[in-house]
């Protein structure tokens, strides 16, 4: 599995995640699978085929199944984040953007093409390219 960016969105101003998740007028197919963090809590309601790890409180600790089960979910959104590790280098999401607004999502759609060729190029040799 090689972890490619399929779609974006965006949003004015500081929206959660979630919120946009909540707002987008997309319909998504019943049979994907949605592997968030805790930050989607609730996503169940909207979307039943979604998986959050289980949480911990103070006076309820997890147990070792649970544990398992958040270990192995982890290792299935790490793909996720390394993505999003590959789009923050370009610095357009972890600083003030500076450009032009209209041209936002052009520049987002430069930078998701950029990584998406980095990932399906990173396997290969520089002798396949002569």
């Amino acid at each position: 599995m090689i972890g490619l960016i399929k779609g974006i969105s965006f949003a004015v101003g500081t929206v959660h995640d979630f919120q946009m998740f909540k707002n987008q007028s997309v319909e998504m197919a019943k049979d994907i699978t949605i592997l968030a963090d805790l930050g989607f809590l609730g996503i169940q309601k909207i979307h039943e085929n979604s998986i959050i790890p289980h949480k911990k409180s103070k006076f309820k600790p997890l147990t070792e199944q649970q544990k398992d089960e958040n270990k192995k979910q982890a290792s299935k959104r790490v793909i996720i984040e390394h993505i999003n590790r590959d789009c923050k280098i370009f610095r357009i999401c972890s600083s003030k953007y500076r450009g032009k607004h209209k041209n936002y999502d052009k520049n987002w759609r430069v930078i998701t093409t950029i990584v998406n060729l980095k990932r399906t190029t990173r396997n290969l040799k520089m002798t396949e390219f002569n």
